[in-house]
């Protein structure tokens, strides 16, 4: 009986293959590294809000200080998002008419809150506890960077995993004295690594082996 298939089918068969198994190794290591890249994650776009609210004009100019809007930020696990009647302490004496204040205005008159975009939103796997980082002495800037300089926020980390894991493994690298955690332009000194560890062992932070336990942030 005649060969249906030439000799080299056999080659052929196999190296088709193994085109295949990689062509989909590829294809997940692409997926990988976008789900990982910082255009899939936002970071440095800024996030259009229904309130052109100017971070850099109301805190570089102004000069107000974190607190004043994110009132719980020290006290609770969430940074909240103030008020209307927050904004309106000011704005019903200044800017009373402004046509960018209208849906500030409107929010006050109705009761009905302003529907703010979150700019930074953990999975629900991951425990985050803004108060005690504070507290603990890590600035502000060290994970929401220069937000004083922002007309519109955005996002400066990824926050990814190992992000947060180096700061857990050197808290001597990153943790400030509790009166500089809301100076935006606070710079680490020559000597950070011996102030640091003075800090650490002032502020009574973890060691490595237990901020590093899975626990802490995942509950």
């Amino acid at each position: 009986m005649a060969q249906i298939f030439p000799r080299n089918a056999n080659l052929l068969a196999r190296l088709s293959i193994f085109a295949l198994v990689l062509l989909v190794v590829e294809g997940i290591l692409i997926l990988g590294v976008y789900f990982r890249s910082n255009y899939f994650r936002q970071v440095n776009v800024a996030i259009e809000q229904p309130v052109a609210f100017s971070h850099q004009l109301h805190v570089n100019v102004i000069g107000m200080d974190c607190r004043y809007c994110h009132t719980s930020v020290d006290q609770s696990y969430f940074a909240n998002i103030p008020a209307t009647e927050t904004c309106m302490t000011c704005h019903s004496q200044i800017k009373t008419y402004s046509p960018l204040l209208e849906k500030v205005r409107e929010s006050y008159a109705t009761g009905k809150p302003i529907e703010w975009v979150k700019v930074y939103d953990l999975p629900n796997f991951v425990y985050f506890n803004h108060s005690i980082h504070v507290n603990k002495g890590i600035g502000c800037s060290t994970c929401h960077g220069q937000v004083n300089n922002m007309p519109v926020v955005w996002q400066q980390q990824a926050l990814y995993m190992g992000w947060c894991l180096n700061c857990h493994r050197n808290p001597e690298l990153y943790v400030r004295p509790r009166e500089e955690v809301y100076n935006m332009d606070y710079v680490p000194p020559a000597n950070q690594l011996e102030i640091g560890r003075q800090l650490v062992a002032e502020y009574g932070i973890m060691p490595p082996e237990q901020l590093t336990n899975c626990y802490v942030c995942h509950r």
